[in-house]
């Protein structure tokens, strides 16, 4: 619907371009005319509304403003031209219809990038209900700035709406790290689902590889320049020695390491001393803050993430406090202890924490042929010697496809990595996995399995 509207109105501006070529038409006519149709685009929009796909949120925001503001403008000229008898010449016709059509193609580019997404259903039985907080690490600098500043790590929480109701009066508590300039947001079904069956879930935004996120100054930051091209580099290219990829890697990984090591760590001190010293919370977050720590039981911790963020649950997993991790189509990056022989070592300290690896088709068949080649691969180690390690893959899906970004944005997903599998039914699936494994080891209830594939 998105294209028929696009479609409608540069046959609008075509057909009013071209009626207006085929006589001499002086200013002050144009003018009514242009009037006329800006106001006739607007509601063509307005028609629009009642079809699925076109609605008043932000991927039509833009349009709304862009006809808005062309019907006042013309408004405007008409009264100034309506006594103008000067014929409107066709260049400028021809110039003004180009431009219209761009205003319009830049206005809409949300509606053509974003799909209307408003989440995936829920099976548990509570309300989820959202805030958010600052967390300001004084043990570290930011290394991303030269200003001096604390190192700052955003957390979203999600938890059940009806605390006071809960038998149990706290929760177990599940930690999000989201991957290589990505957003806090890439898995909300996940923590919607899980919240919504008595977990307590943060999603924390690692500054610098989030895609954006704020600071306690109220300022967006944006991911770092020199993190992408890094990360394009090392993940388009085999010709990247394995030194210098491990070099890097691992200093995007104590950086990470650190900032889910201070969210546990802070979460832990807060629930029992209820200070908030080290916390960034808005007047209105307060009492919603208080509530979610409150809930959280931390003798019951999980962690998970996609991607890069996989990789930082897995090692930050090996925590004496942690119970249970998940790794969404994540290379275990962090546990490489360095590369000999053009080849990267691995730590062969058996994996305690039960583990859980969800891939990608792709890269289910890249830990195979590192197994049948003989080439040391962290993910095969680690689950080779997990004491409850299980792996499982999705046939037809890549990377994006553990995300919800290919419901939220076909378009980039498809850029980023998307499979031929249904995203809804992907989605769904590794959210049912995720809720039966944490189900298992931080509730207790039932036996966890897993097929060899989906």
């Amino acid at each position: 619907m998105t294209t028929l509207l696009f479609i409608l109105l540069v046959i609008t501006e075509t057909v009013f371009a071209g009626l207006m070529m085929t006589v001499t038409t002086p200013r002050r006519e144009w003018t009514s005319k242009r009037l006329i149709v800006n106001a006739g685009e607007m509601c063509i929009y307005l028609l629009m509304v009642f079809l699925p796909g076109i609605d008043f949120s932000f991927r039509f925001s833009g349009l709304i403003i862009l006809l808005a503001v062309r019907i006042i403008v013309s408004g405007l000229f008409f009264f100034v031209r309506r006594h103008n008898e000067n014929p409107k010449r066709h260049a400028a016709i021809i110039i003004s219809a180009v431009m219209n059509v761009i205003m319009l193609l830049v206005s809409m580019a949300p509606a053509f990038l974003f799909r209307d997404y408003n989440g995936r259903p829920v099976s548990g039985p509570y309300h989820v209900r959202e805030t958010e907080a600052i967390l300001i690490d004084r043990s570290r600098l930011e290394e991303y700035e030269n200003d001096g500043s604390y190192r700052e790590v955003p957390v979203h929480f999600y938890y059940p709406e009806e605390a006071s109701s809960i038998e149990k009066k706290t929760l177990p508590l599940v930690i999000f790290s989201h991957g290589a300039f990505g957003y806090y947001q890439s898995n909300t079904s996940t923590y919607m689902e899980l919240a919504s069956n008595g977990y307590v879930v943060v999603s924390l935004d690692h500054p610098y590889h989030s895609f954006f996120t704020k600071d306690t100054d109220g300022r967006t930051v944006i991911v770092d320049r020199e993190f992408i091209d890094s990360a394009m580099r090392i993940g388009g290219s085999d010709d990247v020695p394995e030194a210098e990829v491990f070099d890097t890697t691992s200093e995007w990984m104590e950086l990470r390491k650190a900032d889910m090591n201070f969210v546990i760590d802070t979460i832990k001190e807060t629930s029992v001393s209820g200070s908030y010293a080290d916390w960034f919370i808005e007047d209105k977050s307060r009492d919603d803050i208080a509530s979610a720590v409150s809930l959280v039981d931390t003798d019951r911790i999980g962690l998970m993430g996609h991607s890069l963020g996989g990789a930082t649950a897995v090692t930050v997993g090996r925590r004496k406090d942690v119970d249970a991790v998940i790794d969404l189509d994540g290379t275990m990056l962090g546990e490489e202890t360095g590369v000999t022989g053009g080849q990267v070592t691995v730590d062969q300290v058996p994996y305690t924490t039960p583990l859980l690896a969800i891939d990608s088709e792709s890269h289910h068949k890249s830990r195979i042929e590192a197994a049948e080649n003989g080439y040391v691969y962290a993910n095969n180690v680690i689950l080779d010697n997990a004491s409850e390690g299980f792996g499982t893959y999705f046939k037809g899906a890549e990377h994006m496809d553990f995300t919800d970004l290919p419901l939220f944005s076909p378009f980039l997903a498809d850029m980023l990595g998307r499979g031929t599998v249904e995203s809804e039914a992907c989605i769904d699936q590794v959210n049912r996995l995720v809720l039966e494994f944490f189900d298992c080891y931080l509730k207790e209830k039932g036996e966890f399995t897993v097929k060899a594939y989906y």
